[in-house]
Parts: structure tokens; sequence; C-alpha cells
């Protein structure tokens, strides 16, 4: 193990790949794969407990969401991460259930109720993800109006907008008599102190685990003091298989498909706005085919859920800010991760095991992903140039109908339902207020004066390899060493 740590940062120059195509060994992969999925499954089980609870179902129908959303997660994140034809994005990207669409999923399902009201919702899943499917090619056209002054200002909303998740895990279940206790902030302050200590004293393959073994020690902490719930492992069943239509064949309203189309659309917009994230994370020039396969993994992973008993389906923010920190930019690893969210679903019983982590550990682990999210924009925007120009605008609005939101969730309520579903979301809020007043400042004559986030793909016959500080560089056959991260283009100097 530490032989590989040392060589490490020297196995691109070794097989010529870039580190996001690196097969790391199998001990280490399974270890970062199992960090991903216990970072996010809390998100992935949220929205069918939700939803089941909403809809009045019975406890063994709410399992079988939960289960069919983790078979679901782990099928898209393969697709998402090893590709399929022109599908996927093939980075390091986690996909799970989406939040997004919670709201106007209750709105769908809530009057019907029951099996009724699930039905409803899988077919306009079924239908609108087909037709995101479709048009996301054309949706992809629009990111040339998508500089660093624009994703920056969205990847730090990204963070911002999770933290408060990390802080209502923290306080521990709601409705529950121990909701927001000294226990439970104690066992978050625990698992943040943990985690920051091992990055302190220890280094190599412990800082590359160090959510892991945060959460892991985290919840040995919590034993003594009751916060664990280990009833989850012997209350699930030994298996699980999701058979499609399981509650019946779906339903279709055109005014609930029309909604949950909005919905995707705005999906597709944070989507975009994490596969660029994890662009800059892993340092990866990305073209507009990526985002575009990103997207129609997406969208048909959404359209397969509503068949397999699924809700609609996203890259998760969290764990780019988990590559963020680790370091760690393999896809494969998180393929890993896609392998064990598929056998959660099939086998209930190891997402017991999972979800015995209690909510606070989770919490202490989230401020420091949640954090890196937010700071991974912070230094997107410090490339940015603010002289002689509107950047600074741009960004102090864009985050302030960001975080509009989130400061104050029912500041829009006495808004139409349609303008709710879109700028209820701080992300999607802060990425339509940034490409406006881009398109208003910047985009002159035709001419896109911030520089596009695109750079050019590399040349055909380019391989990687490593300098003497371990830095990734590119050669092709014709020029000189460059970084792999594109430098934006100063149109200024030009005109």
């Amino acid at each position: 193990m530490a032989l590989w740590n040392k060589r490490r940062h020297t196995g691109a120059a070794r097989t010529g790949v870039h580190p996001v195509d690196e097969v790391l060994p199998p001990g280490p992969m399974v270890a970062y794969g199992l960090q991903h999925v216990l970072s996010m499954y809390a998100g992935v089980v949220a929205v069918p407990i939700i939803v089941g609870t909403a809809l009045q179902l019975t406890p063994a129908q709410t399992t079988y969401l939960i289960s069919a959303g983790l078979f679901i997660s782990g099928l898209a994140t393969l697709l998402q991460t090893l590709g399929v034809w022109r599908i996927g994005a093939r980075l390091p990207i986690v996909q799970g259930t989406s939040f997004a669409a919670v709201s106007t999923m209750l709105a769908i399902g809530a009057p019907l109720g029951g099996e009724a009201g699930l039905r409803a919702i899988f077919g306009a899943l079924i239908v609108a993800g087909a037709i995101a499917l479709v048009i996301a090619p054309f949706f992809t056209r629009l990111l040339r109006f998508f500089p660093p002054v624009v994703t920056g200002t969205v990847i730090t909303v990204i963070g911002v907008s999770l933290l408060p998740v990390a802080m209502r895990w923290a306080l521990g279940p709601t409705n529950t008599p121990d909701h927001g206790s000294m226990r439970n902030i104690g066992l978050a302050a625990a698992t943040l102190l943990i985690i920051v200590l091992i990055y302190r004293f220890l280094g190599g393959f412990f800082n590359r685990v160090a959510i892991l073994l945060g959460l892991v020690l985290g919840t040995l902490v919590a034993i003594p003091f009751g916060a664990t719930d280990f009833g989850r492992i012997t209350d699930a069943a030994p298996f699980q298989l999701t058979s499609p239509f399981h509650f019946g064949t779906p339903t279709f309203a055109v005014g609930a498909i029309v909604s949950m189309l909005i919905v995707m659309l705005v999906i597709m917009t944070e989507t975009t706005a994490d596969i660029l994230a994890i662009g800059e994370v892993v340092e990866k020039p990305l073209t507009r085919r990526d985002v575009t396969g990103g997207l129609q993994a997406d969208m048909l992973s959404t359209t397969v859920a509503g068949v397999f008993n699924g809700f609609s389906v996203s890259a998760f923010a969290q764990n780019v800010g988990l590559v963020a920190v680790t370091g760690i930019k393999s896809r494969f690893v998180v393929a890993v991760s896609g392998v064990i969210l598929f056998l959660l679903g099939l086998f209930p019983v190891l997402g017991g095991i999972v979800a015995v982590v209690p909510l606070p550990v989770l919490g202490g682990a989230g401020l420091v992903l949640f954090g890196t999210v937010a700071a991974s924009g912070i230094r997107t925007l410090s490339k940015v140039d603010y002289d002689g120009n509107a950047n600074l605008v741009i960004v102090a609005a864009a985050l302030g109908m960001g975080v509009i939101p989130i400061a104050i969730p029912e500041f829009y309520e006495p808004f139409p339902s349609w303008f709710q579903v879109i700028f209820d979301s701080g992300i999607s809020a802060a990425a339509i207020t940034a490409i406006l007043l881009n398109l208003l400042f910047n985009v002159r004559r035709g001419h896109v004066e911030e520089g596009p986030i695109f750079a050019e793909a590399p040349a055909i016959g380019t391989t990687y390899e490593g300098d003497a500080e371990g830095i990734v560089v590119e050669h092709t056959d014709t020029d000189h060493p460059t970084p792999t991260r594109p430098r934006m283009p100063n149109p200024r100097a030009t005109h």
C-alpha cells in the first residue's frame, strides 16, 4: 500500500493515461468507492421516504421504493462513469435520486395518494425524461455562454446550498425528542474533528480515506450514546429484486408531464454545473460532447427509473466535493460506487448496515464535503478578470439570487407554481441569473468577451505524464507539453 501511494503520482507517466482513466489496485478502489457511497447514501434514501410518507404508503412499499432508488442510482452511476456508446460523461460522477423533483412529484401524486399517485409520478417521469433525452444535444449548444464567471458562481452556490443540509443532518432526525440536542451536535463536531486530525497528522492513503474513517470512527463514538439504530439491519429483507411497473401501469396526464419537463430542464442545468465542476476538479478539458453525454445519461436513467419504480436521477454535488478533498480522480473508483449501490438495491440488508451511520455523523462529514464544493467555485472565480468590466456585478447578483431560497425557503410562495419550480432551487436561480447577466454585459455583436468554458479537445495521439512535481501534462506528437487545464483566451487582446 505504501509503495502504491509513493508511486501514485507517477502512475499516469507509466500508463500514458489521464488520472481520470487510471485504474487503481482493488483494495483502494473498494475503500474509495465505499467512501463515496457513505457520503451520499442519506440523500438517495431521503426522497423515497418523503414521497412514501406524503402518499401514505405502507412501510413495505416505502422500503421497496428505497431499494429501487439504490438500484437505479447504481445503474445510473455505472452508465455515467463507464459510458455506453456516446451516452455518459465518463467522469467520476456519482448519480443519485434528485431532490429537485420532490415538490413537483408531491404535487402530482399527493392528491391521488397511494399507488395511484405513484403511477402518475412514474408516467410523468418516463415521458419527461424521454423528451429531455432527445433535447439534451440542443440544450448544450447554449454552453458557450457558460464562461468561468458563470460556472464559478454556480459551483459556489452548489456548495453553499448544500451546507444547510449538512447542518440539518448535524441536528439529527426531525420529529424525534433528540432533534437538535447537544448529543447530536457533539457527534457532528467529533466527526468533523476526527477528519481534521486525520488530515493534520496522517498522510498518504489515510488522507484519501479521511471521510470514510471519520464516518466509521464517528459511528463508533455514537454507539455508547445510543445514537445508532442496529434494528435497521434485522428488519431489512435479505434480497429484493426490483421488477418493472411493480405498482401498476403508469398513467399519463398532460399537466403532470409538462410540470415534470420543467423540472428536467432544472435538473439538466444543475447537472451541467456539476459536470463542469468535476472537470475543474480533475483538471480535464471538457467538450460539448462530454457534457451532452452526461446529460443524456441523466435523462436516460430517469426514464428507466420510471419503469423500475425509481425517481429522477442527477449528479450528486457532494461527491464532487469528495473528489476535491481526496484527490482521487479515477472514474473507475466511482464505478465501484455504482456497483455497491446496485448491490445495496438488490440486498436491502446491506443497506441496513450502511444506514447504521447516524445522521449527525453524516452532518459532520458533510460540512467538509459541501464546503469543499464552495471552495472549488471560489477557486474558479479567482481566475476571472474583474478589471474594466461588470463581472463583479454578475457574481454579486447571481450569488444573491442563489442564496434567497437557501436563506428564506418560503420567499417565493406568493409566486406562480412554474416560477417556484425554477427559482426554489438556489442552483438554477444562480445559473439563470449569471447566464442572463453575462449575455447582457459580456456578449456583444456575436462575440463572447469573457471566453468560452470549453477548450479544444485534445489532439489525437495525446498522452499524459507526470512532471517532477507530480503535475500532469499532456503531450502530442507535434507540440510541446502543456497543462491539461484549459487556458481561457482573452478576446479583448484581438478586438
